[in-house]
């Protein structure tokens, strides 16, 4: 009996396409991005923190989102590694409803903050002479906060709503952590009402959000073009197109994995948005926006001179 109860208590995960012929150079390929994500978002972070030319309202939206990218690359990779080095592919209704959670609260977070990282570029660019009063250190305290918030209280629905659908037949997961259209096909009832507020809650934290980013990045671009030094216009543009490429990277993939019905696209599919989302994209948000912000480069190259001339000091002694 309590085999049983264990049994269907339990999911399977079949892992990163499962069908994939050469499993070992993904494994590789996929935990290389992985140690480039986290040195990357870490070094972002404490960059930020470290230098005193970075105590900025945008490089403080910017630690919050390599934060949100460290945790989230964090949530699905080294589950799936460790499932693969063990060989074990189970995971239990529990640390599958707590990794859906982490992981939706942590991708809702990242659509809110790219939001704020927008209204920020908007204020700096239209409204330079208000931008100290409208991005005060008391107004990004309140809107860190109200990201995580927001985002921890609509996942919190969205992970209670689907692992309580009864579930029929074979529990694997065609997928390498739980997620929500995974869980969906398993189920034995009918969910177009909850299709239906999913749907809902796309428009609001998905299809809402890009919409205002798109609204401020055109009153930025027409701003932009009404300036007359070429260098602030080349700065400006250079700090919103970082932004952008990030905000098409992310919003994509999301876009088609959560505002199609779940029949509409296959496993293979769902994992190929996912690996876009979760792993390929933690890993490039550093280094879109270091390589292309000079202050951030300047931080890193003080930094490391400090480093290298504390090791030749000691050498020397």
């Amino acid at each position: 009996m309590d085999q049983k109860n264990k049994t269907t208590a339990d999911f399977i995960l079949l892992g990163l396409f499962p069908g994939c012929r050469y499993p070992n150079l993904l494994i590789f390929l996929i935990l290389s991005i992985y140690a480039l994500a986290s040195a990357g978002n870490s070094t972002l972070i404490l960059l930020i923190w470290l230098d005193p030319r970075l105590h900025a309202p945008m490089y403080f939206l910017l630690s919050q989102l390599s934060l949100i990218d460290l945790a989230y690359i964090s949530t699905t990779v080294p589950k799936a590694a460790t499932n693969y080095f063990t060989g074990r592919q189970d995971i239990s209704f529990l640390a599958c409803a707590a990794q859906m959670f982490s992981f939706l609260t942590l991708g809702l977070a990242e659509c809110i903050l790219l939001t704020l990282m927008a209204y920020d570029r908007y204020v700096a660019v239209c409204h330079p002479l208000r931008y100290t009063i409208l991005m005060s250190p008391k107004v990004c305290l309140k809107m860190a906060t109200f990201t995580w918030i927001g985002a921890a209280g609509a996942a919190l629905v969205h992970t209670v709503y689907p692992m309580n659908f009864p579930l029929c037949g074979s529990r694997k997961i065609n997928h390498y952590f739980c997620e929500i259209p995974a869980i969906l096909r398993m189920s034995c009832v009918d969910t177009s009402v909850y299709e239906t507020v999913k749907f809902v809650s796309t428009i609001i934290f998905l299809l809402a959000p890009f919409t205002l980013i798109l609204t401020s990045y055109t009153l930025i671009f027409l701003t932009v073009l009404r300036m007359n030094s070429p260098k602030g216009r080349n700065k400006a543009l250079a700090t919103c197109s970082s932004h952008l490429t990030v905000v098409s990277l992310y919003f994509g993939q999301a876009m088609f994995i959560y505002m199609t019905p779940t029949s509409s696209h296959t496993p293979d599919q769902d994992q190929v948005g996912a690996v876009l989302g979760t792993i390929v994209t933690p890993m490039l948000n550093p280094l879109i926006y270091s390589l292309r912000n000079k202050e951030v480069v300047g931080a890193l190259q003080k930094c490391t001179g400090r480093c290298w001339d504390r090791d030749k000091a000691r050498s020397h002694w």
